[in-house]
């Protein structure tokens, strides 16, 4: 027996599964002790991005300014014909995947990218290069394939080019070796990533990627195994069974290392294969064959392109799907952006479409599996191309009709089918998903209440009315502060679940009373008797998210503002984009906006911005939220709250109108005359934001940052051997 050991050596492909698998075991077994995997996968992402940019500037160039003028025009005729056919089937199947996407409820506490006023493309600037350096490094993508394309064109007039399309192939090799070597780090980022991952990500989450998932890997399958090569057969000699026997060794190749650039070869030999069994004059075949490929490679193909879903299963996740009229933008900037990897493409079309990029650290991990589906897909589309354009040049194209049709009737009915079953399941896996409702209905104070008594009714007014209102020494020596509040004044004052009443304004109350060492009594009053109860006597201060205006200040003594809202329009989800800009809303007909108090300040303000509307006045949002037959479009609300109501009834969705956002300060309201009150609520206002405690009662009541217990990720560490806390 020989002692020589035999060494073995993992493929790259399986070292990759393998980091995957041992990744997702770690992030199980660990959990959110693998959060720190995070930037080592971060930095793999950065490194695999390092030479793209330059790779496409360098590739487009050398392959442009490679041709002969007259090679380039009938490649441009008959290639960009073909190429604009199967980018216009790969859209629509694309586009028409989200439909799959099932109808759920969505709703988020307030956030400040209410208030973010899109910025408006600037065209000229994402696709003229004036400053090509400068595109490169913002990697505007559309900007940079311009550049390359007009020094590429450039380069076919020029007799010497070969003096700089030799070194710029000899730098295109570089960065070539240069992704490999990145690419050969791929099992440890790819470990980083999927633990990182598998450690992190909650069950929603989980639950509502099996979404893109599906609809992709649906995509991917039916373009590459039908809708493609189906194309071909109808419009080539060549039989759809010859077709796939073919392409099998490069699509088995392709599908188990994820890369489309070594299997470029084998796609150029296994077409010119094709062509010689059919004898279809093989010398023209072969020499259209070499240049095809190469060039086609640098394009948009349809595999890299599906990636744009994700940016579509963004919207839907976060309850924003994308209409129609975004889909020619959409589309415009995909074909452009995808000359670039879908690492890039993807960020800056969902910078275009607005959507937080949070989510995109989730895209990493669809591509361990994906970008499997999608080689598969890319190497087709290269194959149908090739046939295509060269049997378009040689002269052996031919329609049949049977073949055409019924191919395409055929997909008509897969797709239906597919879409529908997914969309099924879709609904049914995920129903029942959406918890928000209970979270803000379950929110607790956050710090222990002073004594106190919650009335649901307001004592009747004294017989005798008091003289002077009451001042700081009267109520310490009672005893006792009388705070008035709304009680569906979400999220400020309201009772939760639980019959307590709970708020931001009541945190605050309890906080006084505490720091006065006083009692507490919690008396509900409204927008109409409100300034009656301070002059009476009955309430000390009104503290339930009491916006100042010209006309309140009027009829009660105002504090300092605490806080500042955002003036908003609570509407139905399936009406929020008519409500997206001033402009739009004028331009609604009979338009009625519910109001709970009726001021003469927002009556002049919507007299001069919205002269259409007409305001209701209603006694609580709910009678807005709740009647399903009211004829009210809109009601009108602050920002923070409306997001607070959204909540409890996610078929609705607050919209701030651009671009003229209003801001209205947030007061406590005193009786008119009250001074020595208001000094010290005014002072301890200014400490309450100073020792942060409204920053940290906003995070909770506004924010919702922590109305939920963040419990650690479930793991083996600690959920079945108890080895930590």
């Amino acid at each position: 027996m020989s002692n020589t050991k035999r060494k073995v050596r993992l493929s790259l492909s399986t070292s990759i599964f393998l980091g995957m698998g041992l990744g997702i075991a770690c992030g199980i077994f660990f959990g959110e002790y693998c959060r720190f995997l995070n930037t080592i996968g971060s930095a793999f992402i950065g490194l695999l991005q390092m030479s793209i940019l330059p790779y496409i500037v360098v590739s487009l160039i050398v392959g442009i300014g490679s041709l002969s003028w007259d090679k380039a025009k009938l490649l441009a005729a008959k290639g960009g014909m073909w190429l604009s056919l199967l980018w216009g089937i790969g859209f629509a199947v694309i586009l028409t995947m989200p439909v799959a996407f099932p109808t759920l409820k969505t709703a988020s506490f307030f956030s400040r990218s209410l208030l973010v006023v899109p910025e408006k493309l600037d065209v000229l600037e994402l696709f003229i290069p004036s400053n090509p350096f400068r595109s490169m490094t913002d990697n505007v993508i559309p900007a940079v394939v311009l550049f390359s394309i007009a020094i590429g064109i450039a380069l076919m007039g020029i007799k010497d080019k070969h003096v700089l399309t030799q070194p710029l192939t000899t730098l295109a090799e570089a960065l070539t070796k240069v992704t490999k070597f990145v690419i050969n780090l791929a099992p440890l980022g790819v470990f980083a990533i999927s633990a990182s991952a598998a450690g992190t990500l909650t069950l929603e989450e989980l639950g509502r990627l099996q979404a893109y998932f599906i609809t992709f890997i649906f995509a991917a399958l039916l373009l590459t195994f039908w809708i493609l090569p189906s194309i071909i057969s109808a419009f080539t000699p060549f039989k759809y069974k010859d077709i796939m026997r073919i392409s099998k060794e490069a699509l088995v190749t392709g599908f188990a290392t994820n890369s489309l650039f070594i299997i470029l070869p084998i796609l150029i030999h296994d077409s010119k294969q094709l062509f010689k069994e059919y004898d279809l004059k093989e010398e023209n075949t072969s020499f259209i064959t070499d240049i095809v490929v190469p060039i086609s490679f640098n394009l948009p193909l349809l595999g890299r392109m599906l990636a744009m879903l994700f940016v579509l299963f963004a919207a839907w996740f976060y309850g924003d799907p994308i209409n129609l009229a975004q889909y020619p933008v959409l589309i415009v900037m995909g074909i452009l952006s995808f000359f670039g990897k879908a690492y890039i493409a993807v960020p800056f079309l969902m910078d275009i479409m607005h959507l937080p990029a949070d989510i995109f650290e989730l895209y990493h991990v669809t591509t361990l599996l994906n970008g499997r589906f999608a080689t598969l897909l890319s190497a087709v589309h290269l194959l149908t191309l090739t046939f295509l354009i060269t049997a378009t040049i040689c002269g052996i194209l031919k329609v049949r009709w049977k073949k055409l049709l019924s191919s395409s009737v055929i997909t008509v009915i897969v797709l239906i089918i597919g879409i529908a079953g997914i969309h099924s399941f879709l609904s049914r896996s995920l129903e029942g998903t959406y918890s928000k409702d209970q979270i803000l209905a379950s929110m607790q104070l956050l710090e222990n209440p002073a004594p106190a008594i919650v009335h649901t009714t307001a004592p009747p007014p004294p017989k005798t009315p008091i003289p002077f209102p009451p001042t700081l020494e009267s109520i310490l020596e009672r005893g006792t502060i009388r705070v008035g509040y709304i009680p569906d004044r979400l999220p400020f004052s309201y009772f939760n679940n639980a019959g307590d009443l709970v708020g931001l304004d009541m945190e605050m109350a309890h906080t006084l009373a505490k720091e006065l060492n006083i009692r507490l009594e919690l008396i509900p009053v409204n927008f109409e008797n409100m300034a009656h109860m301070l002059r009476d006597g009955r309430v000390d201060v009104n503290m339930s998210g009491l916006p100042v205006n010209t006309t309140s200040l009027r009829e009660a003594t105002f504090t300092e503002p605490y806080m500042d809202v955002t003036l908003a329009l609570l509407v139905p989800d399936f009406r929020r984009r008519e409500f997206s800009t001033v402009q739009k809303i004028r331009e609604i007909a009979d338009l009625k906006i519910g109001i709970t108090i009726r001021l003469d300040y927002f009556v002049e303000m919507f007299k001069i911005g919205l002269p259409n509307a007409e305001l209701v006045e209603i006694q609580s949002p709910k009678d807005f939220l709740e009647d399903s037959n009211s004829d009210i479009d809109a009601f009108l609300t602050s920002a923070e709250a409306g997001a607070a109501w959204t909540l409890l009834y996610p078929d609705f969705q607050v919209v701030v109108p651009k671009p003229n956002i209003v801001i209205l300060p947030m007061s406590y309201s005193l009786a008119q005359g009250n001074q020595s009150m208001l000094n010290f609520l005014d002072r301890w206002i200014e400490l309450q934001k100073k020792d942060g405690t409204l920053k940290r009662l906003y995070d909770h009541w506004i924010l919702g940052l922590t109305a939920v217990e963040i419990k650690p990720r479930w793991s083996v560490i600690r959920d079945v051997l108890h080895w930590v806390d």
